[in-house]
């Protein structure tokens, strides 16, 4: 039986996957998040795995754990694991490619509904006891920018494009078969100027990986780019937004709105003195709950403890490795 360490948050998402996984092998065990924490208790259980969330591990998680052990990201988005500590560890890090596209999107076409709608604001008046219906848009026929076009902005597009009648530009650095995606998923262009993608859109839809160099990609500067009638929404990142620049952007009425699931601290703080985004009534926050849905935590679990069972089998080919220079290393000391 192989001991795995999970997260407290991730182990009650999908808590019968996990005591389900004793029937394969893997004795999954509940443990802190905060890293000194789970450090301990994995030295203390004897832990050869981890499966963590979101919180970033600068340390003591890499010295807890032993050669060819495994940190499995429950989702996608990996910038809170040091990947280049944990290769000079012998450690393999993989994440769970797919498994929550469909949540994050659906979860961002949920954004633009209560943008367009006023939804969150009128359902705070209706229950405060204020019957002061307000005048909403549809969003068939409007435009949305989507900025990043890999697995879940083709996903958005595709939702918005098919299934609302929207005119979607994307916008992607990367080599893409443009035609295919457009015949695929409805874009009406796909273009590597962001300015040209936000050219008259409604709605900018974020979906790029946070990364040294996308750090607040959504700058001042780029802002500026934006009409004045178009909403942000972000359910990618939060380290890819300025948030001092959006707040001064929102507030001087350069911008009509901003629907945001993530933030670059969370739980949320201000990202400066006097700019708390949660004053402004422009703006619609949820607490970084996109890929929250049962059906999406269930996919994670699965994926994560099948990269587990799959590097105690040998089988690293078939894993979602994001450290692959790590197998030399490991190599060199077999």
């Amino acid at each position: 039986m192989v001991r795995v360490a999970v997260t407290d948050l991730e182990y009650r998402k999908a808590e019968t996957l996990f005591v389900r996984a004793a029937d394969e092998g893997c004795d999954c065990v509940r443990a802190p998040a905060e890293e000194g924490a789970l450090a301990e208790a994995i030295r203390v259980g004897k832990m050869r795995h981890a499966i963590i969330g979101v919180e970033r591990y600068h340390g003591p998680l890499y010295q807890a754990l032993s050669a060819g052990g495994i940190i499995a990201r429950f989702g996608v988005g990996h910038d809170g694991v040091d990947k280049a500590q944990a290769t000079a560890r012998g450690l393999l890090c993989t994440n769970t490619p797919g498994a929550l596209d469909d949540s994050v999107a659906e979860h961002t076409i949920n954004l633009l509904f209560a943008a367009a709608r006023h939804t969150v604001a009128q359902a705070a008046r209706l229950r405060a006891g204020d019957w002061a219906p307000q005048m909403g848009s549809e969003l068939k026929g409007k435009t949305l920018a989507v900025i990043g076009c890999g697995a879940i902005g083709r996903r958005v597009g595709q939702m918005a494009a098919r299934g609302l009648g929207m005119k979607v530009a994307g916008c992607e650095v990367a080599d893409l078969d443009v035609e295919r995606l457009c015949a695929e998923c409805g874009f009406a262009s796909v273009v590597r100027d962001f300015g040209e993608a936000v050219d008259g859109a409604d709605f900018v839809s974020l979906h790029i990986p946070s990364l040294p160099q996308t750090r607040h990609f959504l700058n001042g500067e780029r802002l500026r780019r934006l009409p004045a009638r178009c909403w942000v929404v972000n359910t990618a990142r939060g380290a890819v937004v300025d948030e001092a620049a959006l707040y001064d952007a929102l507030a001087g009425g350069r911008l009509a709105g901003a629907a945001l699931d993530v933030f670059e601290q969370e739980p949320y703080e201000p990202a400066a003195p006097g700019k708390d985004l949660r004053a402004l009534a422009n703006v619609i926050m949820t607490p970084h709950i996109s890929s929250s849905t049962r059906e999406a935590c269930d996919r994670m679990a699965s994926r994560a403890l099948r990269n587990i069972l799959l590097a105690e089998a040998g089988k690293h080919a078939d894993m979602d490795l994001l450290n692959p220079e790590v197998l030399a290393k490991l190599g060199q000391q077999s």
